[in-house]
């Protein structure tokens, strides 16, 4: 399984920093390197994150399916953000020969909980479809920020494999 050092060691100090986050994509295509972006502090969070998420993964030719998992979960976590957590928001990319990692950072302290969901409940699924479109490799750890250094807070964060059959 991946460690804290091993996983996110490296993404700040390649980080491509902007608010502008469809130049940050179309300038960061290469494989190996990292994209943040500052994601804004309410619900519309979440529809940005899938926008950045997909136009990024596209820009760098993953497959359709790779791609749509990661919005998907990319999604997940980014509303357990906003609702749970607290604000600023970040959103980390990076994409490797191997694999791709995503993460949301935000400022809170209370770390998510997998649980199982009542098959009424409204809520409480996020984590389950992250655990299982990642086959297990996700977690949350103590991350700072890259675009507001100085504040720390915690990182949600899935690997997915690059591979044809990773499934």
């Amino acid at each position: 399984m991946y460690g804290k050092a091993s996983l996110f060691g490296d993404i700040v100090p390649r980080v491509a920093q902007s608010v502008k986050a469809t130049a940050v994509a179309e300038r960061s295509s290469s494989v190996g390197q990292s994209m943040v972006w500052r994601l804004r502090d309410d619900a519309r969070a979440v529809g940005d994150a899938r926008d950045l998420v997909r136009r990024a993964l596209l820009l760098v030719g993953l497959g359709q399916d790779l791609v749509d998992d990661a919005v998907l979960m990319v999604s997940e976590l980014v509303t357990n953000a906003v609702l749970y957590g607290d604000a600023p928001y970040e959103l980390v990319v990076r994409v490797d020969p191997a694999e791709v990692v995503c993460m949301v950072v935000d400022a809170g302290a209370v770390r998510p909980v997998r649980r199982s969901a009542d098959a009424q409940a409204e809520h409480g699924r996020g984590l389950l479809i992250v655990a299982e479109l990642s086959a297990g490799l996700y977690g949350c750890v103590p991350q700072g920020f890259a675009t507001r250094p100085g504040l720390a807070g915690k990182a949600t964060w899935f690997a997915l494999p690059r591979t044809a059959g990773r499934r």
